[in-house]
């Protein structure tokens, strides 16, 4: 199983540059571009914050722009949600967020959360909701979490790929990924504890990221829109141009995942998209977690 895992489109209702002078789409198209040489994709997954005010507009351009990168690739597409999203308009378009080579939807839901679960060549692709509308941070509620206990109560044939925006893991020198990313993750350990679960695929950082929820993987990809750079003194952040990527590679067996990251090239790569000093990052934190 060869996935490519692409997170943080960020697109905006127009194809114009955002208040920080970056144009989303084209950071897209890039990286797609970049990806064109890549044979045997079993399956694409983009984990959250897809559009970045929720917009109709924005999911209709990542539905039609990752849609005909999908049909040359001869792969689904499956999509979740981030703390950017908004899950009326994502269902307009996207619908359950799985989407078949043809574009069709896969896979259906049920309530307003937009989990859903599909297989492909024997592989299980559960993707999670984790959106908490107005908040940064994300979590997966009681509901949710019995659903998803119950799908993996039966095993797949080859195993489980669990997808969703906010990560359950965090890094210590990071000032804010502890406050942003996903509350009780216990919970969720519990949930898939025993389980099949090959690999739990998340964004949200903008920066890659390995870890391990219990014993189960866990990869972080960085953004397409733009990425984190780690470099900066503690408690301040900044980010920097350049769509990234990744490729997720499973086989059969006790064997772990393999990961590889792709960086677009961008001639504008690495200059300075916006930085925060330690009082405005702290005030962040203060507002939003």
């Amino acid at each position: 199983m060869r996935i490519l895992h692409l997170s943080d489109t960020h697109i905006e209702r127009t194809d114009t540059p955002d208040k920080h002078g970056v144009n989303a789409t084209d950071s897209l198209r890039l990286m797609l571009h970049e990806l064109r040489h890549q044979r045997g994709v079993d399956a694409i997954v983009v984990t959250g914050d897809l559009a970045n005010d929720g917009a109709v507009e924005a999911y209709t351009t990542v539905r039609d722009l990752i849609g005909e990168f999908a049909r040359r690739m001869d792969a689904p597409v499956f999509c979740t949600t981030g703390n950017h999203d908004e899950r009326e308009a994502f269902a307009k378009v996207l619908g359950s967020g799985h989407l078949a080579v043809d574009g069709s939807d896969r896979a259906h839901t049920t309530g307003a959360e937009r989990c859903a679960v599909s297989t492909v060549g024997g592989w299980r692709f559960v993707t999670l909701d984790s959106l908490v509308p107005g908040e940064v941070y994300g979590r997966l509620g009681a509901a949710q979490l019995e659903w998803l206990r119950g799908v993996l109560s039966e095993p797949a044939e080859r195993g489980t790929v669990l997808a969703f925006h906010h990560p359950p893991i965090a890094l210590g020198i990071s000032a804010t990924q502890p406050v942003f990313g996903l509350r009780e993750p216990g919970e969720l350990a519990e949930a898939v504890r025993g389980s099949d679960v090959r690999v739990v695929l998340s964004g949200h950082y903008h920066l890659q990221l390995f870890g391990l929820l219990e014993s189960v993987p866990v990869w972080v990809t960085p953004g397409i829109v733009n990425r984190i750079d780690l470099t900066t003194a503690p408690g301040t952040e900044r980010a920097v141009r350049g769509a990234s990527a990744s490729l997720v590679e499973l086989g059969d067996g006790s064997g772990g995942p393999m990961f590889h990251t792709f960086h677009a090239r961008d001639p504008r790569a690495h200059e300075t998209v916006y930085e925060l000093d330690e009082e405005r990052t702290r005030d962040l934190i203060e507002r939003l977690g």
